[in-house]
């Protein structure tokens, strides 16, 4: 396939949701920047699946609760091939059990929360905009149903994932006509992150409950939020302030996921 000459800058891509849409977008000649904070082995996995697609791709370690990491992550980009045409926001934390226990969660663990999820797609756009209007180019945000519906598996993550949606509606205005903003809102993802969260029993039972109870009896695979985040990417040229629940359904009929 021919080189689209484009650069997506993807945060948490080493795993899951991220690195599925590194691995997509490699295949419609995007070269990468792929980010991670602790994963590094399958940061470089997922990076050496992009290069068999084609891609060039460069690796960067980095956590985007911090700016300067943010900051750095854009400059490399723009180092190594003078443009960014895309965001993803997908670095994302939580923690599990916690959502109706109020004695369960202390204020730094809050604050980490909002740190990564919120504050720091702030962050990461603010070192991107600049090269994003250039290129007049998009952002994707992953948020959740939490954000929507106001359920999830902790306080600190449906506050985290509200303010990305607000933020996602503020930026789409704001950044108009030059960048497209969008948020995609998935539901139960069958990923590791829910495994290693909950058990593989709970993720088991919690997957059973969720499928038995949405209208479309499925959850979301890593690759089928990335579908919709490199629809939202490269082409969806009418589509911005886009909340895009990914949910099977699942706000039509007030399930609530499992926690």
């Amino acid at each position: 396939m021919a080189k689209a000459g484009k650069v997506a800058l993807i945060t948490g891509a080493g795993t899951g949701v991220g690195a599925a849409t590194a691995l997509m977008l490699a295949g419609k000649g995007y070269d990468l920047l792929i980010n991670y904070s602790r994963s590094a082995n399958d940061a470089e996995a997922s990076a050496a699946a992009c290069r068999a697609a084609g891609a060039d791709v460069l690796v960067k370690q980095g956590d985007v609760a911090q700016d300067a990491d943010c900051r750095a992550m854009a400059q490399a980009a723009l180092e190594r091939w003078g443009r960014i045409d895309a965001l993803v926001n997908d670095a994302g934390v939580s923690v599990f059990g916690a959502a109706a226990d109020w004695d369960a969660l202390d204020a730094d663990t809050f604050q980490r929360i909002l740190a990564v999820n919120a504050l720091g797609s702030f962050q990461m756009v603010r070192a991107c905009v600049a090269a994003l209007k250039a290129a007049r180019g998009c952002i994707v945000n992953v948020s959740s149903v939490a954000g929507a519906l106001g359920v999830g598996s902790s306080m600190p993550y449906i506050a985290s994932k509200g303010a990305i949606n607000a933020m996602t509606l503020h930026l789409a205005r704001s950044l108009a006509p030059a960048v497209r903003v969008n948020a995609v809102c998935p539901g139960l993802i069958t990923s590791r992150w829910f495994v290693q969260g909950v058990g593989q029993q709970g993720y088991e039972a919690g997957l059973k409950a969720y499928e038995a109870g949405v209208p479309l009896q499925r959850a979301c695979s890593p690759e089928d939020v990335a579908e919709a985040i490199v629809w939202l990417v490269d082409g969806a040229r009418t589509v911005t302030g886009e909340l895009l629940m990914l949910d099977s359904g699942m706000h039509l009929a007030g399930v609530k996921p499992p926690r």
